[in-house]
C-alpha cells in the first residue's frame, strides 16, 4: 500500500491558561511506496512519533492530508497496526493470548486463531513460550510478541515507533535482522521511527531525515545497498556519514540520488 503525506502540519496546545501552543510538525510531504521500508530519522522531539501516530489514525492532522492508496486516513484501521517501544502487551494474558487478541476482536474463528498464532510464533522464534506471561520474558522476547501480534492481522502496512530503542545492542541487531527477514517474506510497507543513524542505514530503502522542532523534512536519502548489509562496508559508512551531516547543515530540503 502506498502512503502519501501532503503538507501535514500539527500543533499542540500548551497546558496553561494563556491559549499558547507549539508547532510540532511543519508542512511534511513525502511518499512511501508499496512494500517499501522507510525510516523516519531525527532528534528527540522533532515529531517523528506524532507523525507515525497520525499515519496510524491515532492523532488528527491539523492541516494537510495523509492518504493510503488514495483514501484519506480518518482513524485507526487494522491494516495500519503499530509496534511500540514499550511493547504494550497485556500483562494478564499469556503470549498466545496476546498474539490472538486482535484476531479475537475481529471475530475470527477460534481454530483459525490457533493456526495463525502458531504461524506467528514460528515466524518470530517463540515456539515453546505460548503459555508464558510478559513478566517472564526478556525485552527482546516481549518485542517479538508485539511484532507477532500485528503480523497475525496480516497487515499491509507496519508502523514501528522505535521498537528496539530499549534493547541492548546485541539483541537490537538480532531483531533488526529478524525484522528484515519477516519483511522480505511478507512484503508489507514499513515506516520505522528511529533516532539511531546506523539502524536507519541498516534497515531502510530510504531515510527521511527530519529537523528539530518544528519537524520538517531536511532530506530524503536512498540506501541502495543489497541485503544482508554489512555495517563496516565502505558504502554503508559513506551513507551513514552523509546522513550524519544532515544534523549540522541547514540547507533546503533535498532528495539525494546515490
Amino acid at each position: 500500500m502506498e502512503i502519501l503525506l501532503d503538507n501535514v502540519t500539527k500543533t499542540f496546545a500548551l497546558n496553561n491558561n494563556n491559549g499558547e501552543s507549539f508547532k510540532v510538525l511543519d508542512h511534511i510531504s513525502f511518499v512511501v511506496k508499496e512494500n517499501e521500508f522507510v525510516c523516519l530519522l531525527g532528534p528527540s522531539g522533532c515529531g517523528k512519533s506524532t507523525l507515525l501516530r497520525m499515519v496510524a489514525g491515532l492523532e488528527k492532522v491539523d492541516s494537510g492530508v495523509i492518504s493510503v492508496d488514495g483514501q484519506e486516513v480518518q482513524g485507526p484501521h487494522p491494516d495500519r497496526p503499530m509496534v511500540f517501544q514499550d511493547y504494550a502487551l497485556f500483562p494478564w494474558l499469556t503470549v498466545e493470548k496476546n498474539i490472538a487478541f486482535g484476531l479475537e476482536t475481529k471475530g475470527i474463528d477460534p481454530q483459525k486463531q490457533r493456526d495463525e498464532v502458531e504461524r506467528c510464533l514460528q515466524l518470530v522464534g517463540l515456539k515453546g513460550f505460548e503459555k508464558a506471561y510478559p513478566h517472564e520474558l526478556s525485552g527482546g522476547m516481549k518485542q517479538r510478541v508485539g511484532i507477532a501480534r500485528v503480523l497475525a492481522l496480516k497487515p499491509r502496512i507496519l508502523l514501528m515507533d522505535e521498537p528496539f530503542a530499549a534493547l541492548d545492542a546485541f539483541t537490537r541487531m538480532k531483531l533488526q535482522d529478524e525484522l528484515i527477514t519477516l519483511w522480505r517474506q511478507n512484503r508489507f510497507t514499513v515506516i520505522f521511527v528511529t533516532h539511531d543513524v546506523e539502524e536507519a542505514v541498516y534497515l531502510a530503502d530510504r531515510i527521511v531525515v527530519m529537523s528539530c522542532r518544528p519537524g520538517k523534512v531536511k532530506s530524503i536519502v536512498p540506501v541502495p545497498l543489497q541485503r544482508p548489509r554489512r555495517r563496516t562496508e565502505f558504502t554503508f559508512l559513506q551513507i551513514r556519514n552523509l546522513v550524519l551531516k544532515q544534523y549540522t547543515t541547514y540547507d533546503p530540503p533535498v532528495e539525494y540520488a546515490i
